[in-house]
This record gives structure tokens, sequence and C-alpha cells, in this order.
């Protein structure tokens, strides 16, 4: 373990960002993507920007030359700072916009005539049943727009209570299933 999240916090295992590239790199083999955005909080702050990962981040962008990355700068993001030139990630503030959509790090960024998605809560939903329960990260369908799921190996979640109208679509990494509204409302 290279580092902890904050002085004195979690220890963050340095097989983290190889681990996150190596699934993305699984999922872009199978789509011809021509743009990645990140919607904020790439790195949780400075010390995520020492060599190792700027290394393995440069590395993965040589791989994947042709597509345009976009990070859309989060809270996280302000206090690390951008990543260098060489790892070839374009930076924008919040709202980006593509098409119809603002691209935001939070769900209230975006202006109201246009769908919002955003990232910065992380949403996760506990599923109770007769055996137990399990907590699944989900994307979370809101009046306006929706926040999605954490993608890294090592980010935390926000368990979610969803309120009448909202929609949930649980994920366990490979499938993604729609929770029945009764079963949100009996959370």
């Amino acid at each position: 373990m290279a580092r902890f999240r904050e002085p004195g916090g979690v220890p963050v295992p340095e097989s983290t960002t190889a681990a996150t590239l190596a699934r993305l790199d699984r999922i872009l083999a199978g789509q011809p993507a021509r743009q990645l955005f990140v919607l904020g909080d790439l790195l949780h702050d400075a010390a995520g920007l020492g060599p190792a990962v700027v290394d393995a981040l440069t590395a993965w962008r040589h791989r994947h030359g042709s597509l345009d990355v976009v990070l859309v700068r989060g809270n996280h993001d302000r206090r690390a700072g951008d990543p260098p030139a060489r790892c070839g990630i374009r930076i924008m503030e919040e709202p980006a916009r593509l098409a119809d959509l603002h691209l935001c790090h939070e769900l209230d960024s975006g202006a109201r005539d246009r769908f919002v998605l955003a990232g910065h809560v992380h949403p996760a939903f506990r599923l109770r049943g007769r055996h137990g329960a399990v907590r699944l990260p989900c994307f979370w369908f809101r009046s306006g727009g929706a926040i999605l799921p954490a993608f890294g190996e090592f980010t935390g979640s926000c368990t979610v209570v969803p309120a009448p109208g909202d929609r949930l679509y649980l994920t366990d990494s490979e499938t993604v299933h729609a929770l029945p509204e009764r079963v949100s409302r009996a959370a």
C-alpha cells in the first residue's frame, strides 16, 4: 500500500489504478468509442498524481490514442490538480455539453433545459431479501437527470433512498437490472 486516502486515512492499494484501467480496456475492446467522459474525481488528491499513476495513465492513453478522453472537473480534481499533458486528457468545467446532454460532476450543475448526467454521489442501493442484504452500485434516475455509479476500483458509494418517481438500475459491474418501483419504495 503506497499511500493513504487522507493523512491517517484508509490505505490505497497500489494495484487500484491498474485494475481500473484494465476494466476500462475490457469495456473499450467491445465498443467502437470515439470519446470517453470522466464525470469528475479522476483522482482523489494530489498524492494520486504520483509517478506510477501518471506513467500508467500515459501508457494507457498510448494504447488508446484515437480516443478523446475528457475530464469534467469534480471537487476532488480541483484539489488534486490536473493530470500532466502527457496523459492526454482534456479538461472541461461543468457543465460540458454533448448533444442534448449536460455532463456534470454534480447533478445540480447542469441547466434545467437539458438532461444531466452526473457522477459525484456514487449511488448504491441496499437490496434486502429473505437471506440477507446486498448493497449494489446503481444508476439513479431523478427529475432532470441521472447519477451514475462510481467506476474506479477504490471508490466509496452512498446508499440512496429513492424519492417517488425516481428509478434505480442496479449493476453488478457486468449487467444492469431495473429495480421495480415497488421494491425501491419498500426500502
